[in-house]
């Protein structure tokens, strides 16, 4: 991290003992675990603000990438006529209107529905119905 090679680490750890003493080493020791663990904290929450706001923009480009190739993609094939229908090549056809049925023929068609088929009744092999 700090690229701190063993001879030096151990040049600062005897002047620590010397100038600190070994009787408040501890201490020392302790105060400055937690400023490095206070460092650390606001450093995190810096980084993750950052990356927050890295990533809001990000998706601020994406969607206007996406809006834009939509409104590509809508120019370019404008909607069908909801009576249309649209064959495989993309070209648009008007749907075909029914005629109306013939009188006569309505005459004779049956008004009531037609019944629901029965199901067939169920055999069991070792009882004949």
């Amino acid at each position: 991290m700090f690229d701190i090679a063993p001879s030096e680490f151990l040049l600062i750890a005897i002047v620590a003992i010397v100038v600190i003493g070994p009787k408040d080493l501890p201490m020392a020791l302790r105060t400055a675990g937690k400023w490095i663990a206070k460092v650390r904290r606001v450093s995190n929450h810096f980084k993750s603000g950052i990356e927050t706001m890295i990533r809001e923009a990000e998706m601020e480009e994406m969607e206007k990438k996406w809006r834009e190739q939509n409104a590509a993609i809508m120019a370019a094939n404008p909607p069908v006529d909801a009576g249309a229908v649209v064959d495989a090549a993309g070209v648009a056809h008007p749907l075909i209107e029914h005629t109306p049925i013939d009188p006569e023929i309505a005459a004779h068609a049956p008004t009531e529905p037609m019944p629901e088929p029965t199901p067939p009744p169920v055999t069991h092999p070792d009882h004949p119905a």
